[in-house]
């Protein structure tokens, strides 16, 4: 096979505009089938995510440290907020997306049959992004863009036409770089029925003669061996390659899925094999459909920071063979950190999807918000509130109205800013989960049987009771573990705690794992980071760890050495009161602070010691009980040394 060597991909011109990449055209919610290897007759239940190719790419580059901006349609419903608010949280520049009150936003639908068959249905009838006008592509922003990246599918109908012509023009006028993602599924087109959303091409001229108007206008064009076949007017591939080349110099890339891609970059060769072909990484194959995103994704990230091709296109292949390596489409595409660690290190397994350091570091790199300080109040208690109930003669249903109050008490001290938070359960604080989900707060809630040693779990099936829980909704587990425990009950307590981060990964929620050694064996300096080191060792990388105030610096000195070498992407450590009063937590927190690693507290008898016993006898009323616990609480919160207060 001859190949030739790469040339360095020539830098494209930059504008003053602070955004790497403004994408425009599609934007949908895909609904993907869960269960793998089901008609889509048979499929019982879906995975969200947001999908359409400009979409996807945004998200891929934004990932991978480009700054990317999206210009397209969402409806003015659940699932359009869905689109808005997901691209925020991955970085995307929102202020091109339209809110369509007449129209509801795209959606996918998609079952995994097999490596082949993917069925696949697009509710596109009437759909917000296809109403994009040239009204809504704004010049301030593409002034802003070093790229514009223009899909096949919005020069489907005349009005998106327009506004991908609009884009191009404005983009150019600024000194962007235009990329033609060729994006073409016949059913968009017209061109197959609504059941015919797998299929990959129809000939038509009329879609050739749509695409070929654009191409002269391009610097980059990428798209399958179907898409060069009708952007080129031909079934024979070499001979569509050389008419999209008579009339554009634009760098072409062929994605040619498993076996890579090649470019050109000059003038086509009699054989395809003679341009820069680019190997793909052999991996399983779970879906296919976004990998083309991801792929176009990581050629961008080299394109637009003038690495050579070979290396765009290196780069280009790891990043769609992560797509077609997992379920979903964006949610799949890597990070920075995480390509970088698969360019550098590789995988030992066909599945990416398999591999536990990979699957880490993609987790811990997309996980929701940034949490530089927490200050939580902890009202998840059970037996603890139920024993105050029963000594006041309240009935225990009282209990639910009592951790409502604390709700009113934490909205009362966060007054709606960032950085607070609460523990609730899902039995007596159901309600009050209902009212603060939602809201700014960082919300915990515990999984496992109050008091239990060895570990055990509220419900035997833990992964399909997570099912049922918010996304937001961070599993939170205590664990009664000290260094000189039993081995038998050691061994049992972490199988229950690795089947529980199982669990937890496999439904895409985080882990917050509450360590408790001093109830049951003596607590010296290096007792917590011992129990830390050994749960790392075993598996154990939970988001969050609650731990135990220290004696000395000496105690959180050794906690955070063995968190920065074990796990350098936890979120953090949360403090526990155990109970504490307030004047001897506050030594504690002054203690704690001085470790990076200690986020904020999560406390909760100390704030409602008072208020609760008083409440469940009746002496006071409920805004009296949500004034003390407000009180506590806000002390608490001004004293945390990192509050910024």
């Amino acid at each position: 096979m001859a190949m030739r060597t790469a040339p360095a991909a020539p830098a494209p011109k930059r504008s003053i505009g602070d955004l790497d990449l403004v994408t425009i055209g599609r934007s949908s919610v895909d609904l993907y089938g869960q269960q793998l290897g089901a008609r889509l007759e048979d499929v019982a239940s879906f995975a969200k995510s947001v999908g359409g190719c400009p979409a996807n790419i945004a998200i891929g580059a934004a990932r991978l440290g480009l700054k990317s901006a999206l210009i397209t349609r969402v409806g003015d419903e659940g699932m359009g907020r869905f689109i808005r608010e997901q691209l925020m949280r991955e970085g995307v520049d929102v202020s091109g997306v339209r809110t369509d009150r007449e129209r509801l936003t795209a959606l996918v639908l998609l079952s995994v049959r097999n490596a082949q068959s993917f069925p696949l249905i697009f509710f596109r009838e009437r759909c917000a992004d296809m109403a994009l006008t040239e009204g809504d592509v704004d010049p301030a922003l593409l002034a802003r863009a070093k790229a514009v990246l223009v899909t096949g599918t919005h020069f489907s109908s005349s009005g998106t036409a327009a506004a991908q012509r609009k884009a191009m023009a404005l983009g150019r006028a600024a000194g962007a770089k235009i990329v033609f993602d060729l994006d073409f599924r016949p059913n968009l087109w017209g061109l197959a029925g609504h059941d015919a959303g797998e299929g990959r091409y129809i000939a038509s001229g009329r879609v050739t003669a749509a695409l070929q108007e654009v191409i002269p206008s391009c610097d980059l064009i990428v798209g399958t061996e179907e898409e060069i076949r009708i952007a080129g007017g031909h079934d024979d591939l070499g001979r569509a390659l050389r008419r999209v080349r008579e009339m554009s110099d634009a760098t072409l890339v062929l994605k040619r899925g498993a076996m890579g891609c090649v470019v050109f970059d000059g003038p086509i060769p009699r054989s395809i094999e003679e341009g820069l072909v680019a190997a793909g990484v052999p991996v399983e194959v779970c879906n296919v459909l976004g990998a083309g995103d991801a792929f176009m994704a990581g050629f961008l990230r080299g394109w637009l920071r003038g690495e050579s091709l070979e290396t765009c296109s290196h780069w280009a292949n790891a990043c769609g063979a992560f797509a077609v390596s997992r379920l979903l489409c964006s949610p799949e595409f890597p990070t920075w950190t995480e390509l970088r660690h698969f360019l550098r290190h590789g995988s030992g397994r066909g599945a990416l999807r398999d591999d536990a350091e990979l699957n880490h570091l993609h987790w811990a790199t997309t996980r929701r918000g940034d949490f530089p300080v927490l200050r939580v109040f902890a009202l998840d208690h059970r037996s603890q509130l139920e024993e105050i109930a029963d000594r006041a003669g309240a009935a225990r249903e009282r209990i639910a109205a009592f951790k409502l109050l604390g709700v009113s008490a934490a909205e009362r001290v966060a007054q709606g800013k960032a950085g607070f938070g609460m523990l609730l359960d899902g039995g007596h604080g159901r309600e009050a989960l209902f009212r603060a989900t939602g809201q700014e707060f960082w919300i915990g809630r515990p999984i496992e049987l109050p008091g239990s040693r060895p570990l055990r779990f509220e419900t035997a099936d833990v992964g399909a009771h997570l099912v049922e829980w918010p996304v937001t909704h961070t599993v939170k587990c205590l664990c009664f573990y000290h260094p000189d425990d039993p081995e038998q009950l050691k061994a049992e307590q972490e199988e229950r705690l690795l089947a529980l981060q199982d669990a937890v990964r496999t439904v895409k929620r985080e882990l917050l794992v509450e360590i408790v050694s001093g109830r049951h064996g003596s607590m010296e300096d290096d007792t917590v980071a011992a129990v830390l080191d050994r749960l790392y060792a075993i598996g154990l990388r939970p988001d969050w760890w609650k731990l135990e105030p220290q004696r000395s610096s000496k105690g959180w000195g050794r906690i955070a050495k063995v968190i920065e070498s074990r796990d350098p992407h936890c979120r953090g450590v949360l403090l526990l009161g155990l109970e504490a009063a307030e004047d001897t937590l506050l030594e504690d927190f002054a203690l704690a602070a001085e470790c990076r690693w200690v986020k904020g507290f999560a406390v909760g008898r100390t704030i409602f010691a008072e208020a609760a016993p008083l409440w469940f006898a009746g002496t006071i009323g409920d805004e009296e009980a949500v004034g003390l616990m407000a009180a506590s609480f806000g002390r608490l919160a001004r004293a945390w040394p990192a509050s910024g207060e």
